[in-house]
């Protein structure tokens, strides 16, 4: 387990939680992921809502200005969250189910474990 995988791993223990994974926000590379990673966006879905965001908001983005994104469907919420760090940005992304989560808490834990990549 590399230690991007290991830190991730972090992140299953919050309720609700079903998949983890940190992407790169310009080409859409997963890095680590974690739990289940279909869930959590690995590989095309990830690229597609990558490339909406950085094409979309990306001055928000470039500006430090762009904290996260919560696309909620009828089973899920998937929270990226951008980690801020010097050069390419990254992107922590997770797959919540909606019935066992409370998407406050997780935001506020997924923001402070960003913070952490990011130190």
């Amino acid at each position: 387990m590399s230690a991007i995988e290991a830190s991730l791993s972090e992140l299953l223990k919050t309720p609700g939680l079903t998949g983890a994974a940190l992407v790169d926000g310009v080409t859409g590379l997963t890095y680590g992921a974690v739990g289940d990673a279909p869930e959590a966006g690995d590989g095309a879905e990830t690229a597609e809502l990558t490339a909406l965001i950085t094409d979309q908001v990306g001055r928000a983005a470039a500006d430090n200005e762009l904290e996260s994104v919560i696309v909620t469907s009828a089973r899920r919420y998937l929270v990226v969250q951008t980690v801020r760090r010097t050069g390419d940005p990254l992107l922590l992304v997770a797959a919540l189910d909606r019935s066992r989560t409370n998407l406050a808490l997780a935001t506020r834990r997924l923001t402070a474990h960003a913070e952490g990549l990011a130190a």
